[in-house]
C-alpha cells in the first residue's frame, strides 16, 4: 500500500523528490506506532489510533507544526486508500490540525513612534524624503513591498488616500492622514525634484540614481532611524505595519476596517490585533487593580506634621 501511494504522489501530484522521501519516513514512523499499538490493519485504523498517535509524537518533543506536517502526510495516505477503495474510511477526515501558538506581534509604542518619525532630517533633501515614507508607512500600514511599489499616480492627496498593489496583485484604497498628505505634498514640491535631479521616474519615493526604493534599501534607512532615535528594541518595516493596526485596535476601530486597510483576506489575521490590545489591558489590570494577583500597593507618602 504505501509503494502504491509513494508511486501515486511521485507520478500525479508533482511532489519534489525530498517531500516523498519526507511522506514515506512520516508513514513508515505511523506504521511502526500503529503496530506497537495492536493496529495490524491500516485499514481499519480509527481516528482515536491516529490521535493516540499524534499525542505520542508530541509526547517525544515533536512540535505543532512538524507535527501538522506528519498528519498532512497520513491524511494523503488515508486519502489514498479510500479513493483506491482499498478502505472504507479516512479515519483524518474530522482530525484538527495541529497549530503552534501565533505569537504576538512586537510594535512601537505612541511615543517610540514619535520619535521615530522625528529622526528624519526635513532640512535636507533625502531628510524630507524620508520623513514623508516613515509618515506614510504608520500613516497606512503598508508592506514594505507596497511602499516601495507605490507610483506616481497611486497617491490622491486630494482626496486623501492611496492605492496600494498587494499580495495577488489586488488593489485596495488605504486613507492618509493630514501629516502624511503634508509631508508627501512637500517632498513632491521640495525634495522629489532635487533627488532626481534631470532623471525620470515613476516610482513615488526614489533614491538620487532615479530608481524606487528596494526593501533591502528601506530596511537599512529605518534602522539607521530607529538608531537616531533611541529605539533599541529590533525594528523592521512590518512591526510599523502592527504599531499601526494595534493602535487603531486600541482606539476602538471596527476590525473589518482594520482587515480592509492593511489587506487581510482573512479576518482571523487581523484578529490577533485584539489578543495584543488583551494582552495590554491585562497587564494595565495587573497592575492598578488591588484584587490582581500581582498588585503591590505604592508606600503612603507620610504626611507633614502640622505646625504648632
Amino acid at each position: 500500500m504505501l509503494d502504491a501511494f509513494i508511486a501515486f504522489i511521485r507520478a500525479e501530484r508533482g511532489l519534489s523528490g525530498k517531500t516523498v522521501d519526507a511522506y514515506a519516513a512520516d508513514i513508515n514512523v505511523y506504521f511502526e506506532d500503529l503496530r506497537s499499538r495492536g493496529v495490524a490493519d491500516v485499514t481499519q485504523v480509527r481516528q482515536e489510533d491516529v490521535s493516540a498517535h499524534l499525542a505520542a509524537l508530541g509526547k517525544r518533543g515533536l512540535g505543532k507544526r512538524s507535527q501538522a506536517r506528519h498528519l498532512a502526510a497520513l491524511r494523503g495516505f488515508h486519502r489514498f486508500l479510500v479513493a483506491e477503495r482499498m478502505a472504507d474510511k479516512d479515519p483524518t477526515e474530522d482530525l484538527d490540525t495541529p497549530r503552534s501558538a501565533r505569537k504576538l506581534p512586537v510594535f512601537l509604542t505612541l511615543d517610540e513612534v514619535e520619535q521615530l518619525l522625528a529622526a528624519p532630517d526635513e532640512r535636507t533633501s533625502t531628510g524630507l524624503r524620508d520623513k514623508a515614507m516613515l509618515e506614510v508607512l504608520y500613516a497606512t500600514g503598508l508592506r514594505v513591498s507596497e511602499l516601495c511599489g507605490l507610483g506616481i499616480n497611486d497617491v490622491q492627496l486630494t482626496a486623501g488616500y492611496l492605492v496600494a498593489k498587494g499580495k495577488g496583485a489586488k488593489e485596495r484604497l488605504v486613507p492618509l492622514g493630514r501629516v502624511a498628505i503634508e509631508k508627501v505634498q512637500a517632498y513632491l514640491a521640495e525634495s522629489r525634484p532635487a533627488v532626481l535631479g534631470k532623471r525620470k521616474s515613476q516610482a513615488l519615493f526614489v533614491t538620487p540614481r532615479g530608481s524606487g526604493f528596494t526593501r533591502q534599501g528601506f530596511w537599512k534607512l529605518l534602522k539607521r532611524y530607529a538608531l537616531k532615535a533611541g529605539i533599541l528594541k529590533p525594528l523592521s518595516p512590518h512591526k510599523l505595519r502592527h504599531s499601526f493596526a494595534t493602535h487603531l485596535v486600541e482606539r476602538g476601530a471596527d476590525l473589518r476596517a482594520v482587515q480592509q486597510m492593511l489587506g487581510h483576506a482573512d479576518l482571523a489575521t487581523t484578529q490577533i490585533y485584539t489578543h495584543v490590545n488583551a494582552a495590554r489591558l491585562r497587564s494595565v489590570y495587573d497592575e492598578f487593580h488591588p484584587r490582581s494577583d500581582v498588585f503591590v500597593p505604592k508606600a503612603k507618602k507620610p504626611r507633614a506634621s502640622a505646625a504648632r
